[in-house]
């Protein structure tokens, strides 16, 4: 009996293959490099014309409208009313304050310094992690102490040191993202990319009410250049790195689902350099080595404990 299947050229394999993880994996790792290195730059473009919490907000509500609209109409249920709630409070601190100090300080700091600056995210996660009983233990305490001194080194002894209310703004914008992650891990959050639709509806709205406080107004003639960074921001930055970042951790262990916090700082810094014209210290250069260094042995003490 002839065996149909082996007449089937090889070009027509299904298509599913190409959705394997050993496609999709690589591609998504390289999303999130690259997409989230280059959003600091795209930031950066995006206020030259955009005040940075109109600019936020719109970036935000407009990916989130998109997404959830999308979910909606592939029959993914409404959040309820306490995980719209709960979705606020983290779209708050993560979008609201997180991003959206992180615009406010690219106004004066170069977008390479910022991302380096918020790549202590980890160490204030540990921190606040034992709010909740999870002390970080030796290992972590190393790694606390190298980060923050890193930290320290970053805002007192290079590039961050003439802009200090940048510097502060983007202190606030770490701890503000860890304390929203380690909060939301213990509410009723909508599942998947509902969450995150949930959340850049509510921390977009928040953005909007920051900027209207502030007095900021939308441009009567912003630049192309401008305009297509804030398109990039929502579209690329919003929701294809975000969906690869979810894909992620469905997919590989945590800490290389992760791994997007140690590439992306020196990625940021190489497009500030290349494409932004950006200086880059020397200093800065080792305090980015001290706190990625301080991140990857609390990274380590975690991958011991699980």
């Amino acid at each position: 009996m002839n065996d149909s299947s082996s007449c089937v050229p090889a070009e027509t394999a299904p298509p599913s293959a190409l959705l394997a993880p050993r496609v999709l994996v690589p591609l998504s790792l390289l999303a999130l490099y690259l997409i989230w290195g280059s959003t600091y730059l795209a930031i950066r473009v995006a206020l030259a014309s955009y005040p940075p919490f109109l600019m936020a907000g719109v970036r935000f509500l407009c990916a989130g409208v998109a997404l959830y609209a999308f979910l909606r109409w592939r029959g993914m249920a409404a959040p309820t009313r306490a995980q719209w709630l709960n979705a606020a409070v983290t779209g708050t601190l993560l979008l609201g304050f997180g991003n959206g100090l992180v615009c406010y300080a690219e106004q004066s700091v170069n977008s390479g310094l910022a991302a380096v600056a918020v790549a202590a995210m980890p160490l204030f996660a540990a921190l606040f992690g034992g709010m909740y009983g999870y002390w970080p233990q030796r290992l972590e305490w190393l790694g606390l102490g190298v980060g923050f001194a890193g930290v320290i080194l970053l805002n007192f002894g290079g590039g961050l040191a003439g802009a200090p209310l940048g510097a502060v703004a983007l202190v606030v914008a770490a701890a503000a993202w860890a304390f929203g992650s380690v909060w939301s891990r213990r509410r009723d959050m909508p599942p998947a990319a509902m969450n995150t639709a949930a959340q850049m509806l509510t921390g977009g709205a928040i953005l909007f009410i920051g900027a209207l406080l502030a007095g900021e107004r939308l441009p009567a003639a912003p630049t192309t250049s401008s305009t297509l960074a804030l398109v990039y921001l929502g579209v690329f930055g919003s929701i294809v790195a975000f969906s690869a970042y979810l894909y992620l951790l469905n997919t590989v262990r945590p800490a290389l689902a992760t791994s997007y916090a140690y590439v992306n700082p020196p990625v940021a810094v190489l497009f500030g350099a290349l494409l932004g014209g950006e200086a880059v210290h020397t200093l800065d250069v080792v305090a980015m080595a001290v706190i990625l260094g301080g991140v990857a042995l609390i990274a380590l003490a975690r991958e011991r404990k699980a």
